[in-house]
């Protein structure tokens, strides 16, 4: 961002009293960011509610994420004749001779008749929505740095997940209803980026780790009452599903449109200077009364460029220093998102029954959140990468020379806790990395990579049935490979959100 000259007044210089935290000594802000960072310093009850809240947004994101495990899965059937047997394949069984032990409604499979349609055609809701995530990711998420801001993207997205999802209820064929997981999955794509972009800029530095994780945890927890709520509904058609999971995001949405506030940072980055000081009284009214005789008696000299809605993306390309980091984190997430997701889904490759390793690798979830919390809070940021990832690398490979039982799960339990560690820090270090008026753009992209590596497990996992070892040898590897880019990145340990520093100065 432009500074301003040796000939020109800061752009907010003020002295105030801070009673709190150094009694009797003058506090200097050379930048309203700096004022920021002071006005939202400490812990507030109501700086960390509205950041809640603004969480909140990763419970549906989790939910839609891995609703169509449930909606687009085939029944179990038995036979109703004598020419019917159950080791026969369904497909070469006559009509009549077999029925579906639940209602067909149940399922999309069933519902419309697709047992026979193959993998492709019964799989194509669950791809049509994850490419719509990558399209999202492209064409919304940068508008989060331009135009629209970090509240407005995240209303409106959340809005189109949830919405597309209602009316997926209604769907009529399996054309119309993998067109609305493609737009719902384009929503989606934004929510998680703005909401743990949006929750750390409204606190202080010494809060941000632990809302970071509060949101990330959030979302685990969205996805973990899914498999509740279809359970209740497990006799029910499948369109309850949608119903009962679409409609509460749309009211989070006009909660969120009056209680939470835009990031003071944007708003004043964007020359919308009246709002950003409103913003900000809004999220610390006692500090912001310090500050505020010296406000009204101060020239903020900022000039509002045209916004072009993707400057933020194109200059992450063509800046030198935003292009080597965005390329370095690419290749990180890539191999913990190729790791995290695929070490889900190859869980039969461990030779227990499928349901305990699954509920195994979801509760190893849950504490690396504290883990990663209690590590972002005292430790730096790439030797805790470094560490974790080539951790999780050499246990996976462990893993892959072990046949089976008690050693072999302890080893993938153990690799996927440090993954899961990795993949927290990683959202949080990629946050810190960037300033504001890219930071949205950047933190899409590495989620664009994790979901590029979610996308050649299945490939992987199918190729592993010839190949016993392949899965986690090649998780190991990747992970390992992958993590050592983090030795290249700088530290932003005790640093404060870069939002007006020279960048090309950092790599």
């Amino acid at each position: 961002m432009a500074s301003s000259d040796s000939n020109s007044a800061p752009l907010l210089l003020a002295t105030v009293r801070d009673t709190e935290e150094a009694p009797g000594d003058a506090v200097r802000f050379d930048s309203f960011d700096e004022m920021v960072e002071w006005c939202v310093s400490g812990f507030s009850w109501r700086r960390f509610l509205k950041s809640l809240l603004v969480s909140f947004a990763w419970f549906f994101d989790g939910q839609q994420a891995c609703i169509s495990d449930f909606t687009d899965t085939e029944p179990s059937w038995h036979c109703t004749s004598s020419a019917c047997s159950a080791s026969s394949s369904i497909c070469s069984l006559q009509d009549g001779s077999w029925a579906w032990d639940t209602p067909s409604y149940t399922s999309t499979i069933s519902e419309w008749a697709l047992e026979c349609s193959g993998s492709f055609i019964t799989s194509l809701p669950a791809t049509s929505f994850y490419f719509g995530c990558l399209v999202g990711g492209v064409i919304l998420s940068t508008l989060g740095d331009s135009s629209l801001g970090r509240k407005k993207l995240l209303i409106i997205s959340c809005l189109v997940m949830s919405f597309a999802a209602f009316v997926s209820s209604f769907s009529i064929n399996l054309w119309m209803y993998s067109s609305l997981r493609f737009v719902s999955g384009v929503g989606r794509a934004s929510i998680g980026t703005c909401a743990i972009v949006l929750a750390t800029e409204i606190v202080g530095k010494d809060s941000r780790g632990l809302v970071g994780m509060i949101g990330l945890f959030i979302g685990t927890f969205g996805l973990l009452t899914l498999p509740g709520i279809a359970y209740l509904l497990r006799n029910a058609s499948w369109r309850f599903l949608y119903l009962s999971t679409s409609i509460p995001p749309i009211i989070y949405c006009f909660l969120a449109f009056f209680l939470v506030g835009e990031s003071p940072k944007w708003l004043f980055l964007r020359g919308h200077k009246l709002e950003a000081l409103d913003a900000l009284r809004k999220l610390s009214p006692e500090k912001y009364s310090q500050v505020e005789p010296f406000v009204s008696s101060l020239m903020i000299k900022h000039n509002e460029a045209n916004i072009d809605p993707y400057s933020s993306l194109r200059e992450l390309f063509i800046e030198r220093w935003a292009l080597a980091r965005i390329m370095k984190l690419m290749a990180i997430g890539f191999g913990v998102g190729m790791v995290y997701y695929g070490m889900l889904l190859g869980v039969e490759d461990l030779g227990l029954d499928k349901y305990l390793t699954v509920t195994l690798n979801v509760i190893v979830v849950l504490p690396s959140y504290l883990t990663s919390y209690l590590l972002i809070q005292k430790c730096h940021r790439r030797p805790i990468l470094l560490t974790l990832t080539t951790g999780s690398g050499a246990l996976s490979i462990i893993c892959a020379f072990l046949r089976s039982g008690t050693l072999k799960v302890a080893a993938e339990l153990s690799s996927f806790f440090c993954v899961c560690s990795a993949y927290n820090v990683l959202l949080i270090y990629t946050v810190e990395l960037f300033p504001l008026w890219v930071r949205n753009s950047a933190t899409s992209i590495l989620r664009q990579a994790i979901i590029l590596g979610v996308l050649l497990d299945p490939t992987l996992i199918s190729a592993s049935q010839n190949i016993w070892y392949l899965t986690y040898l090649v998780f190991g590897l990747a992970v390992m490979c992958c993590g050592l880019a983090v030795i290249f990145l700088p530290e932003m340990k005790g640093v404060s959100l870069a939002d007006n520093l020279d960048m090309d100065n950092g790599d």
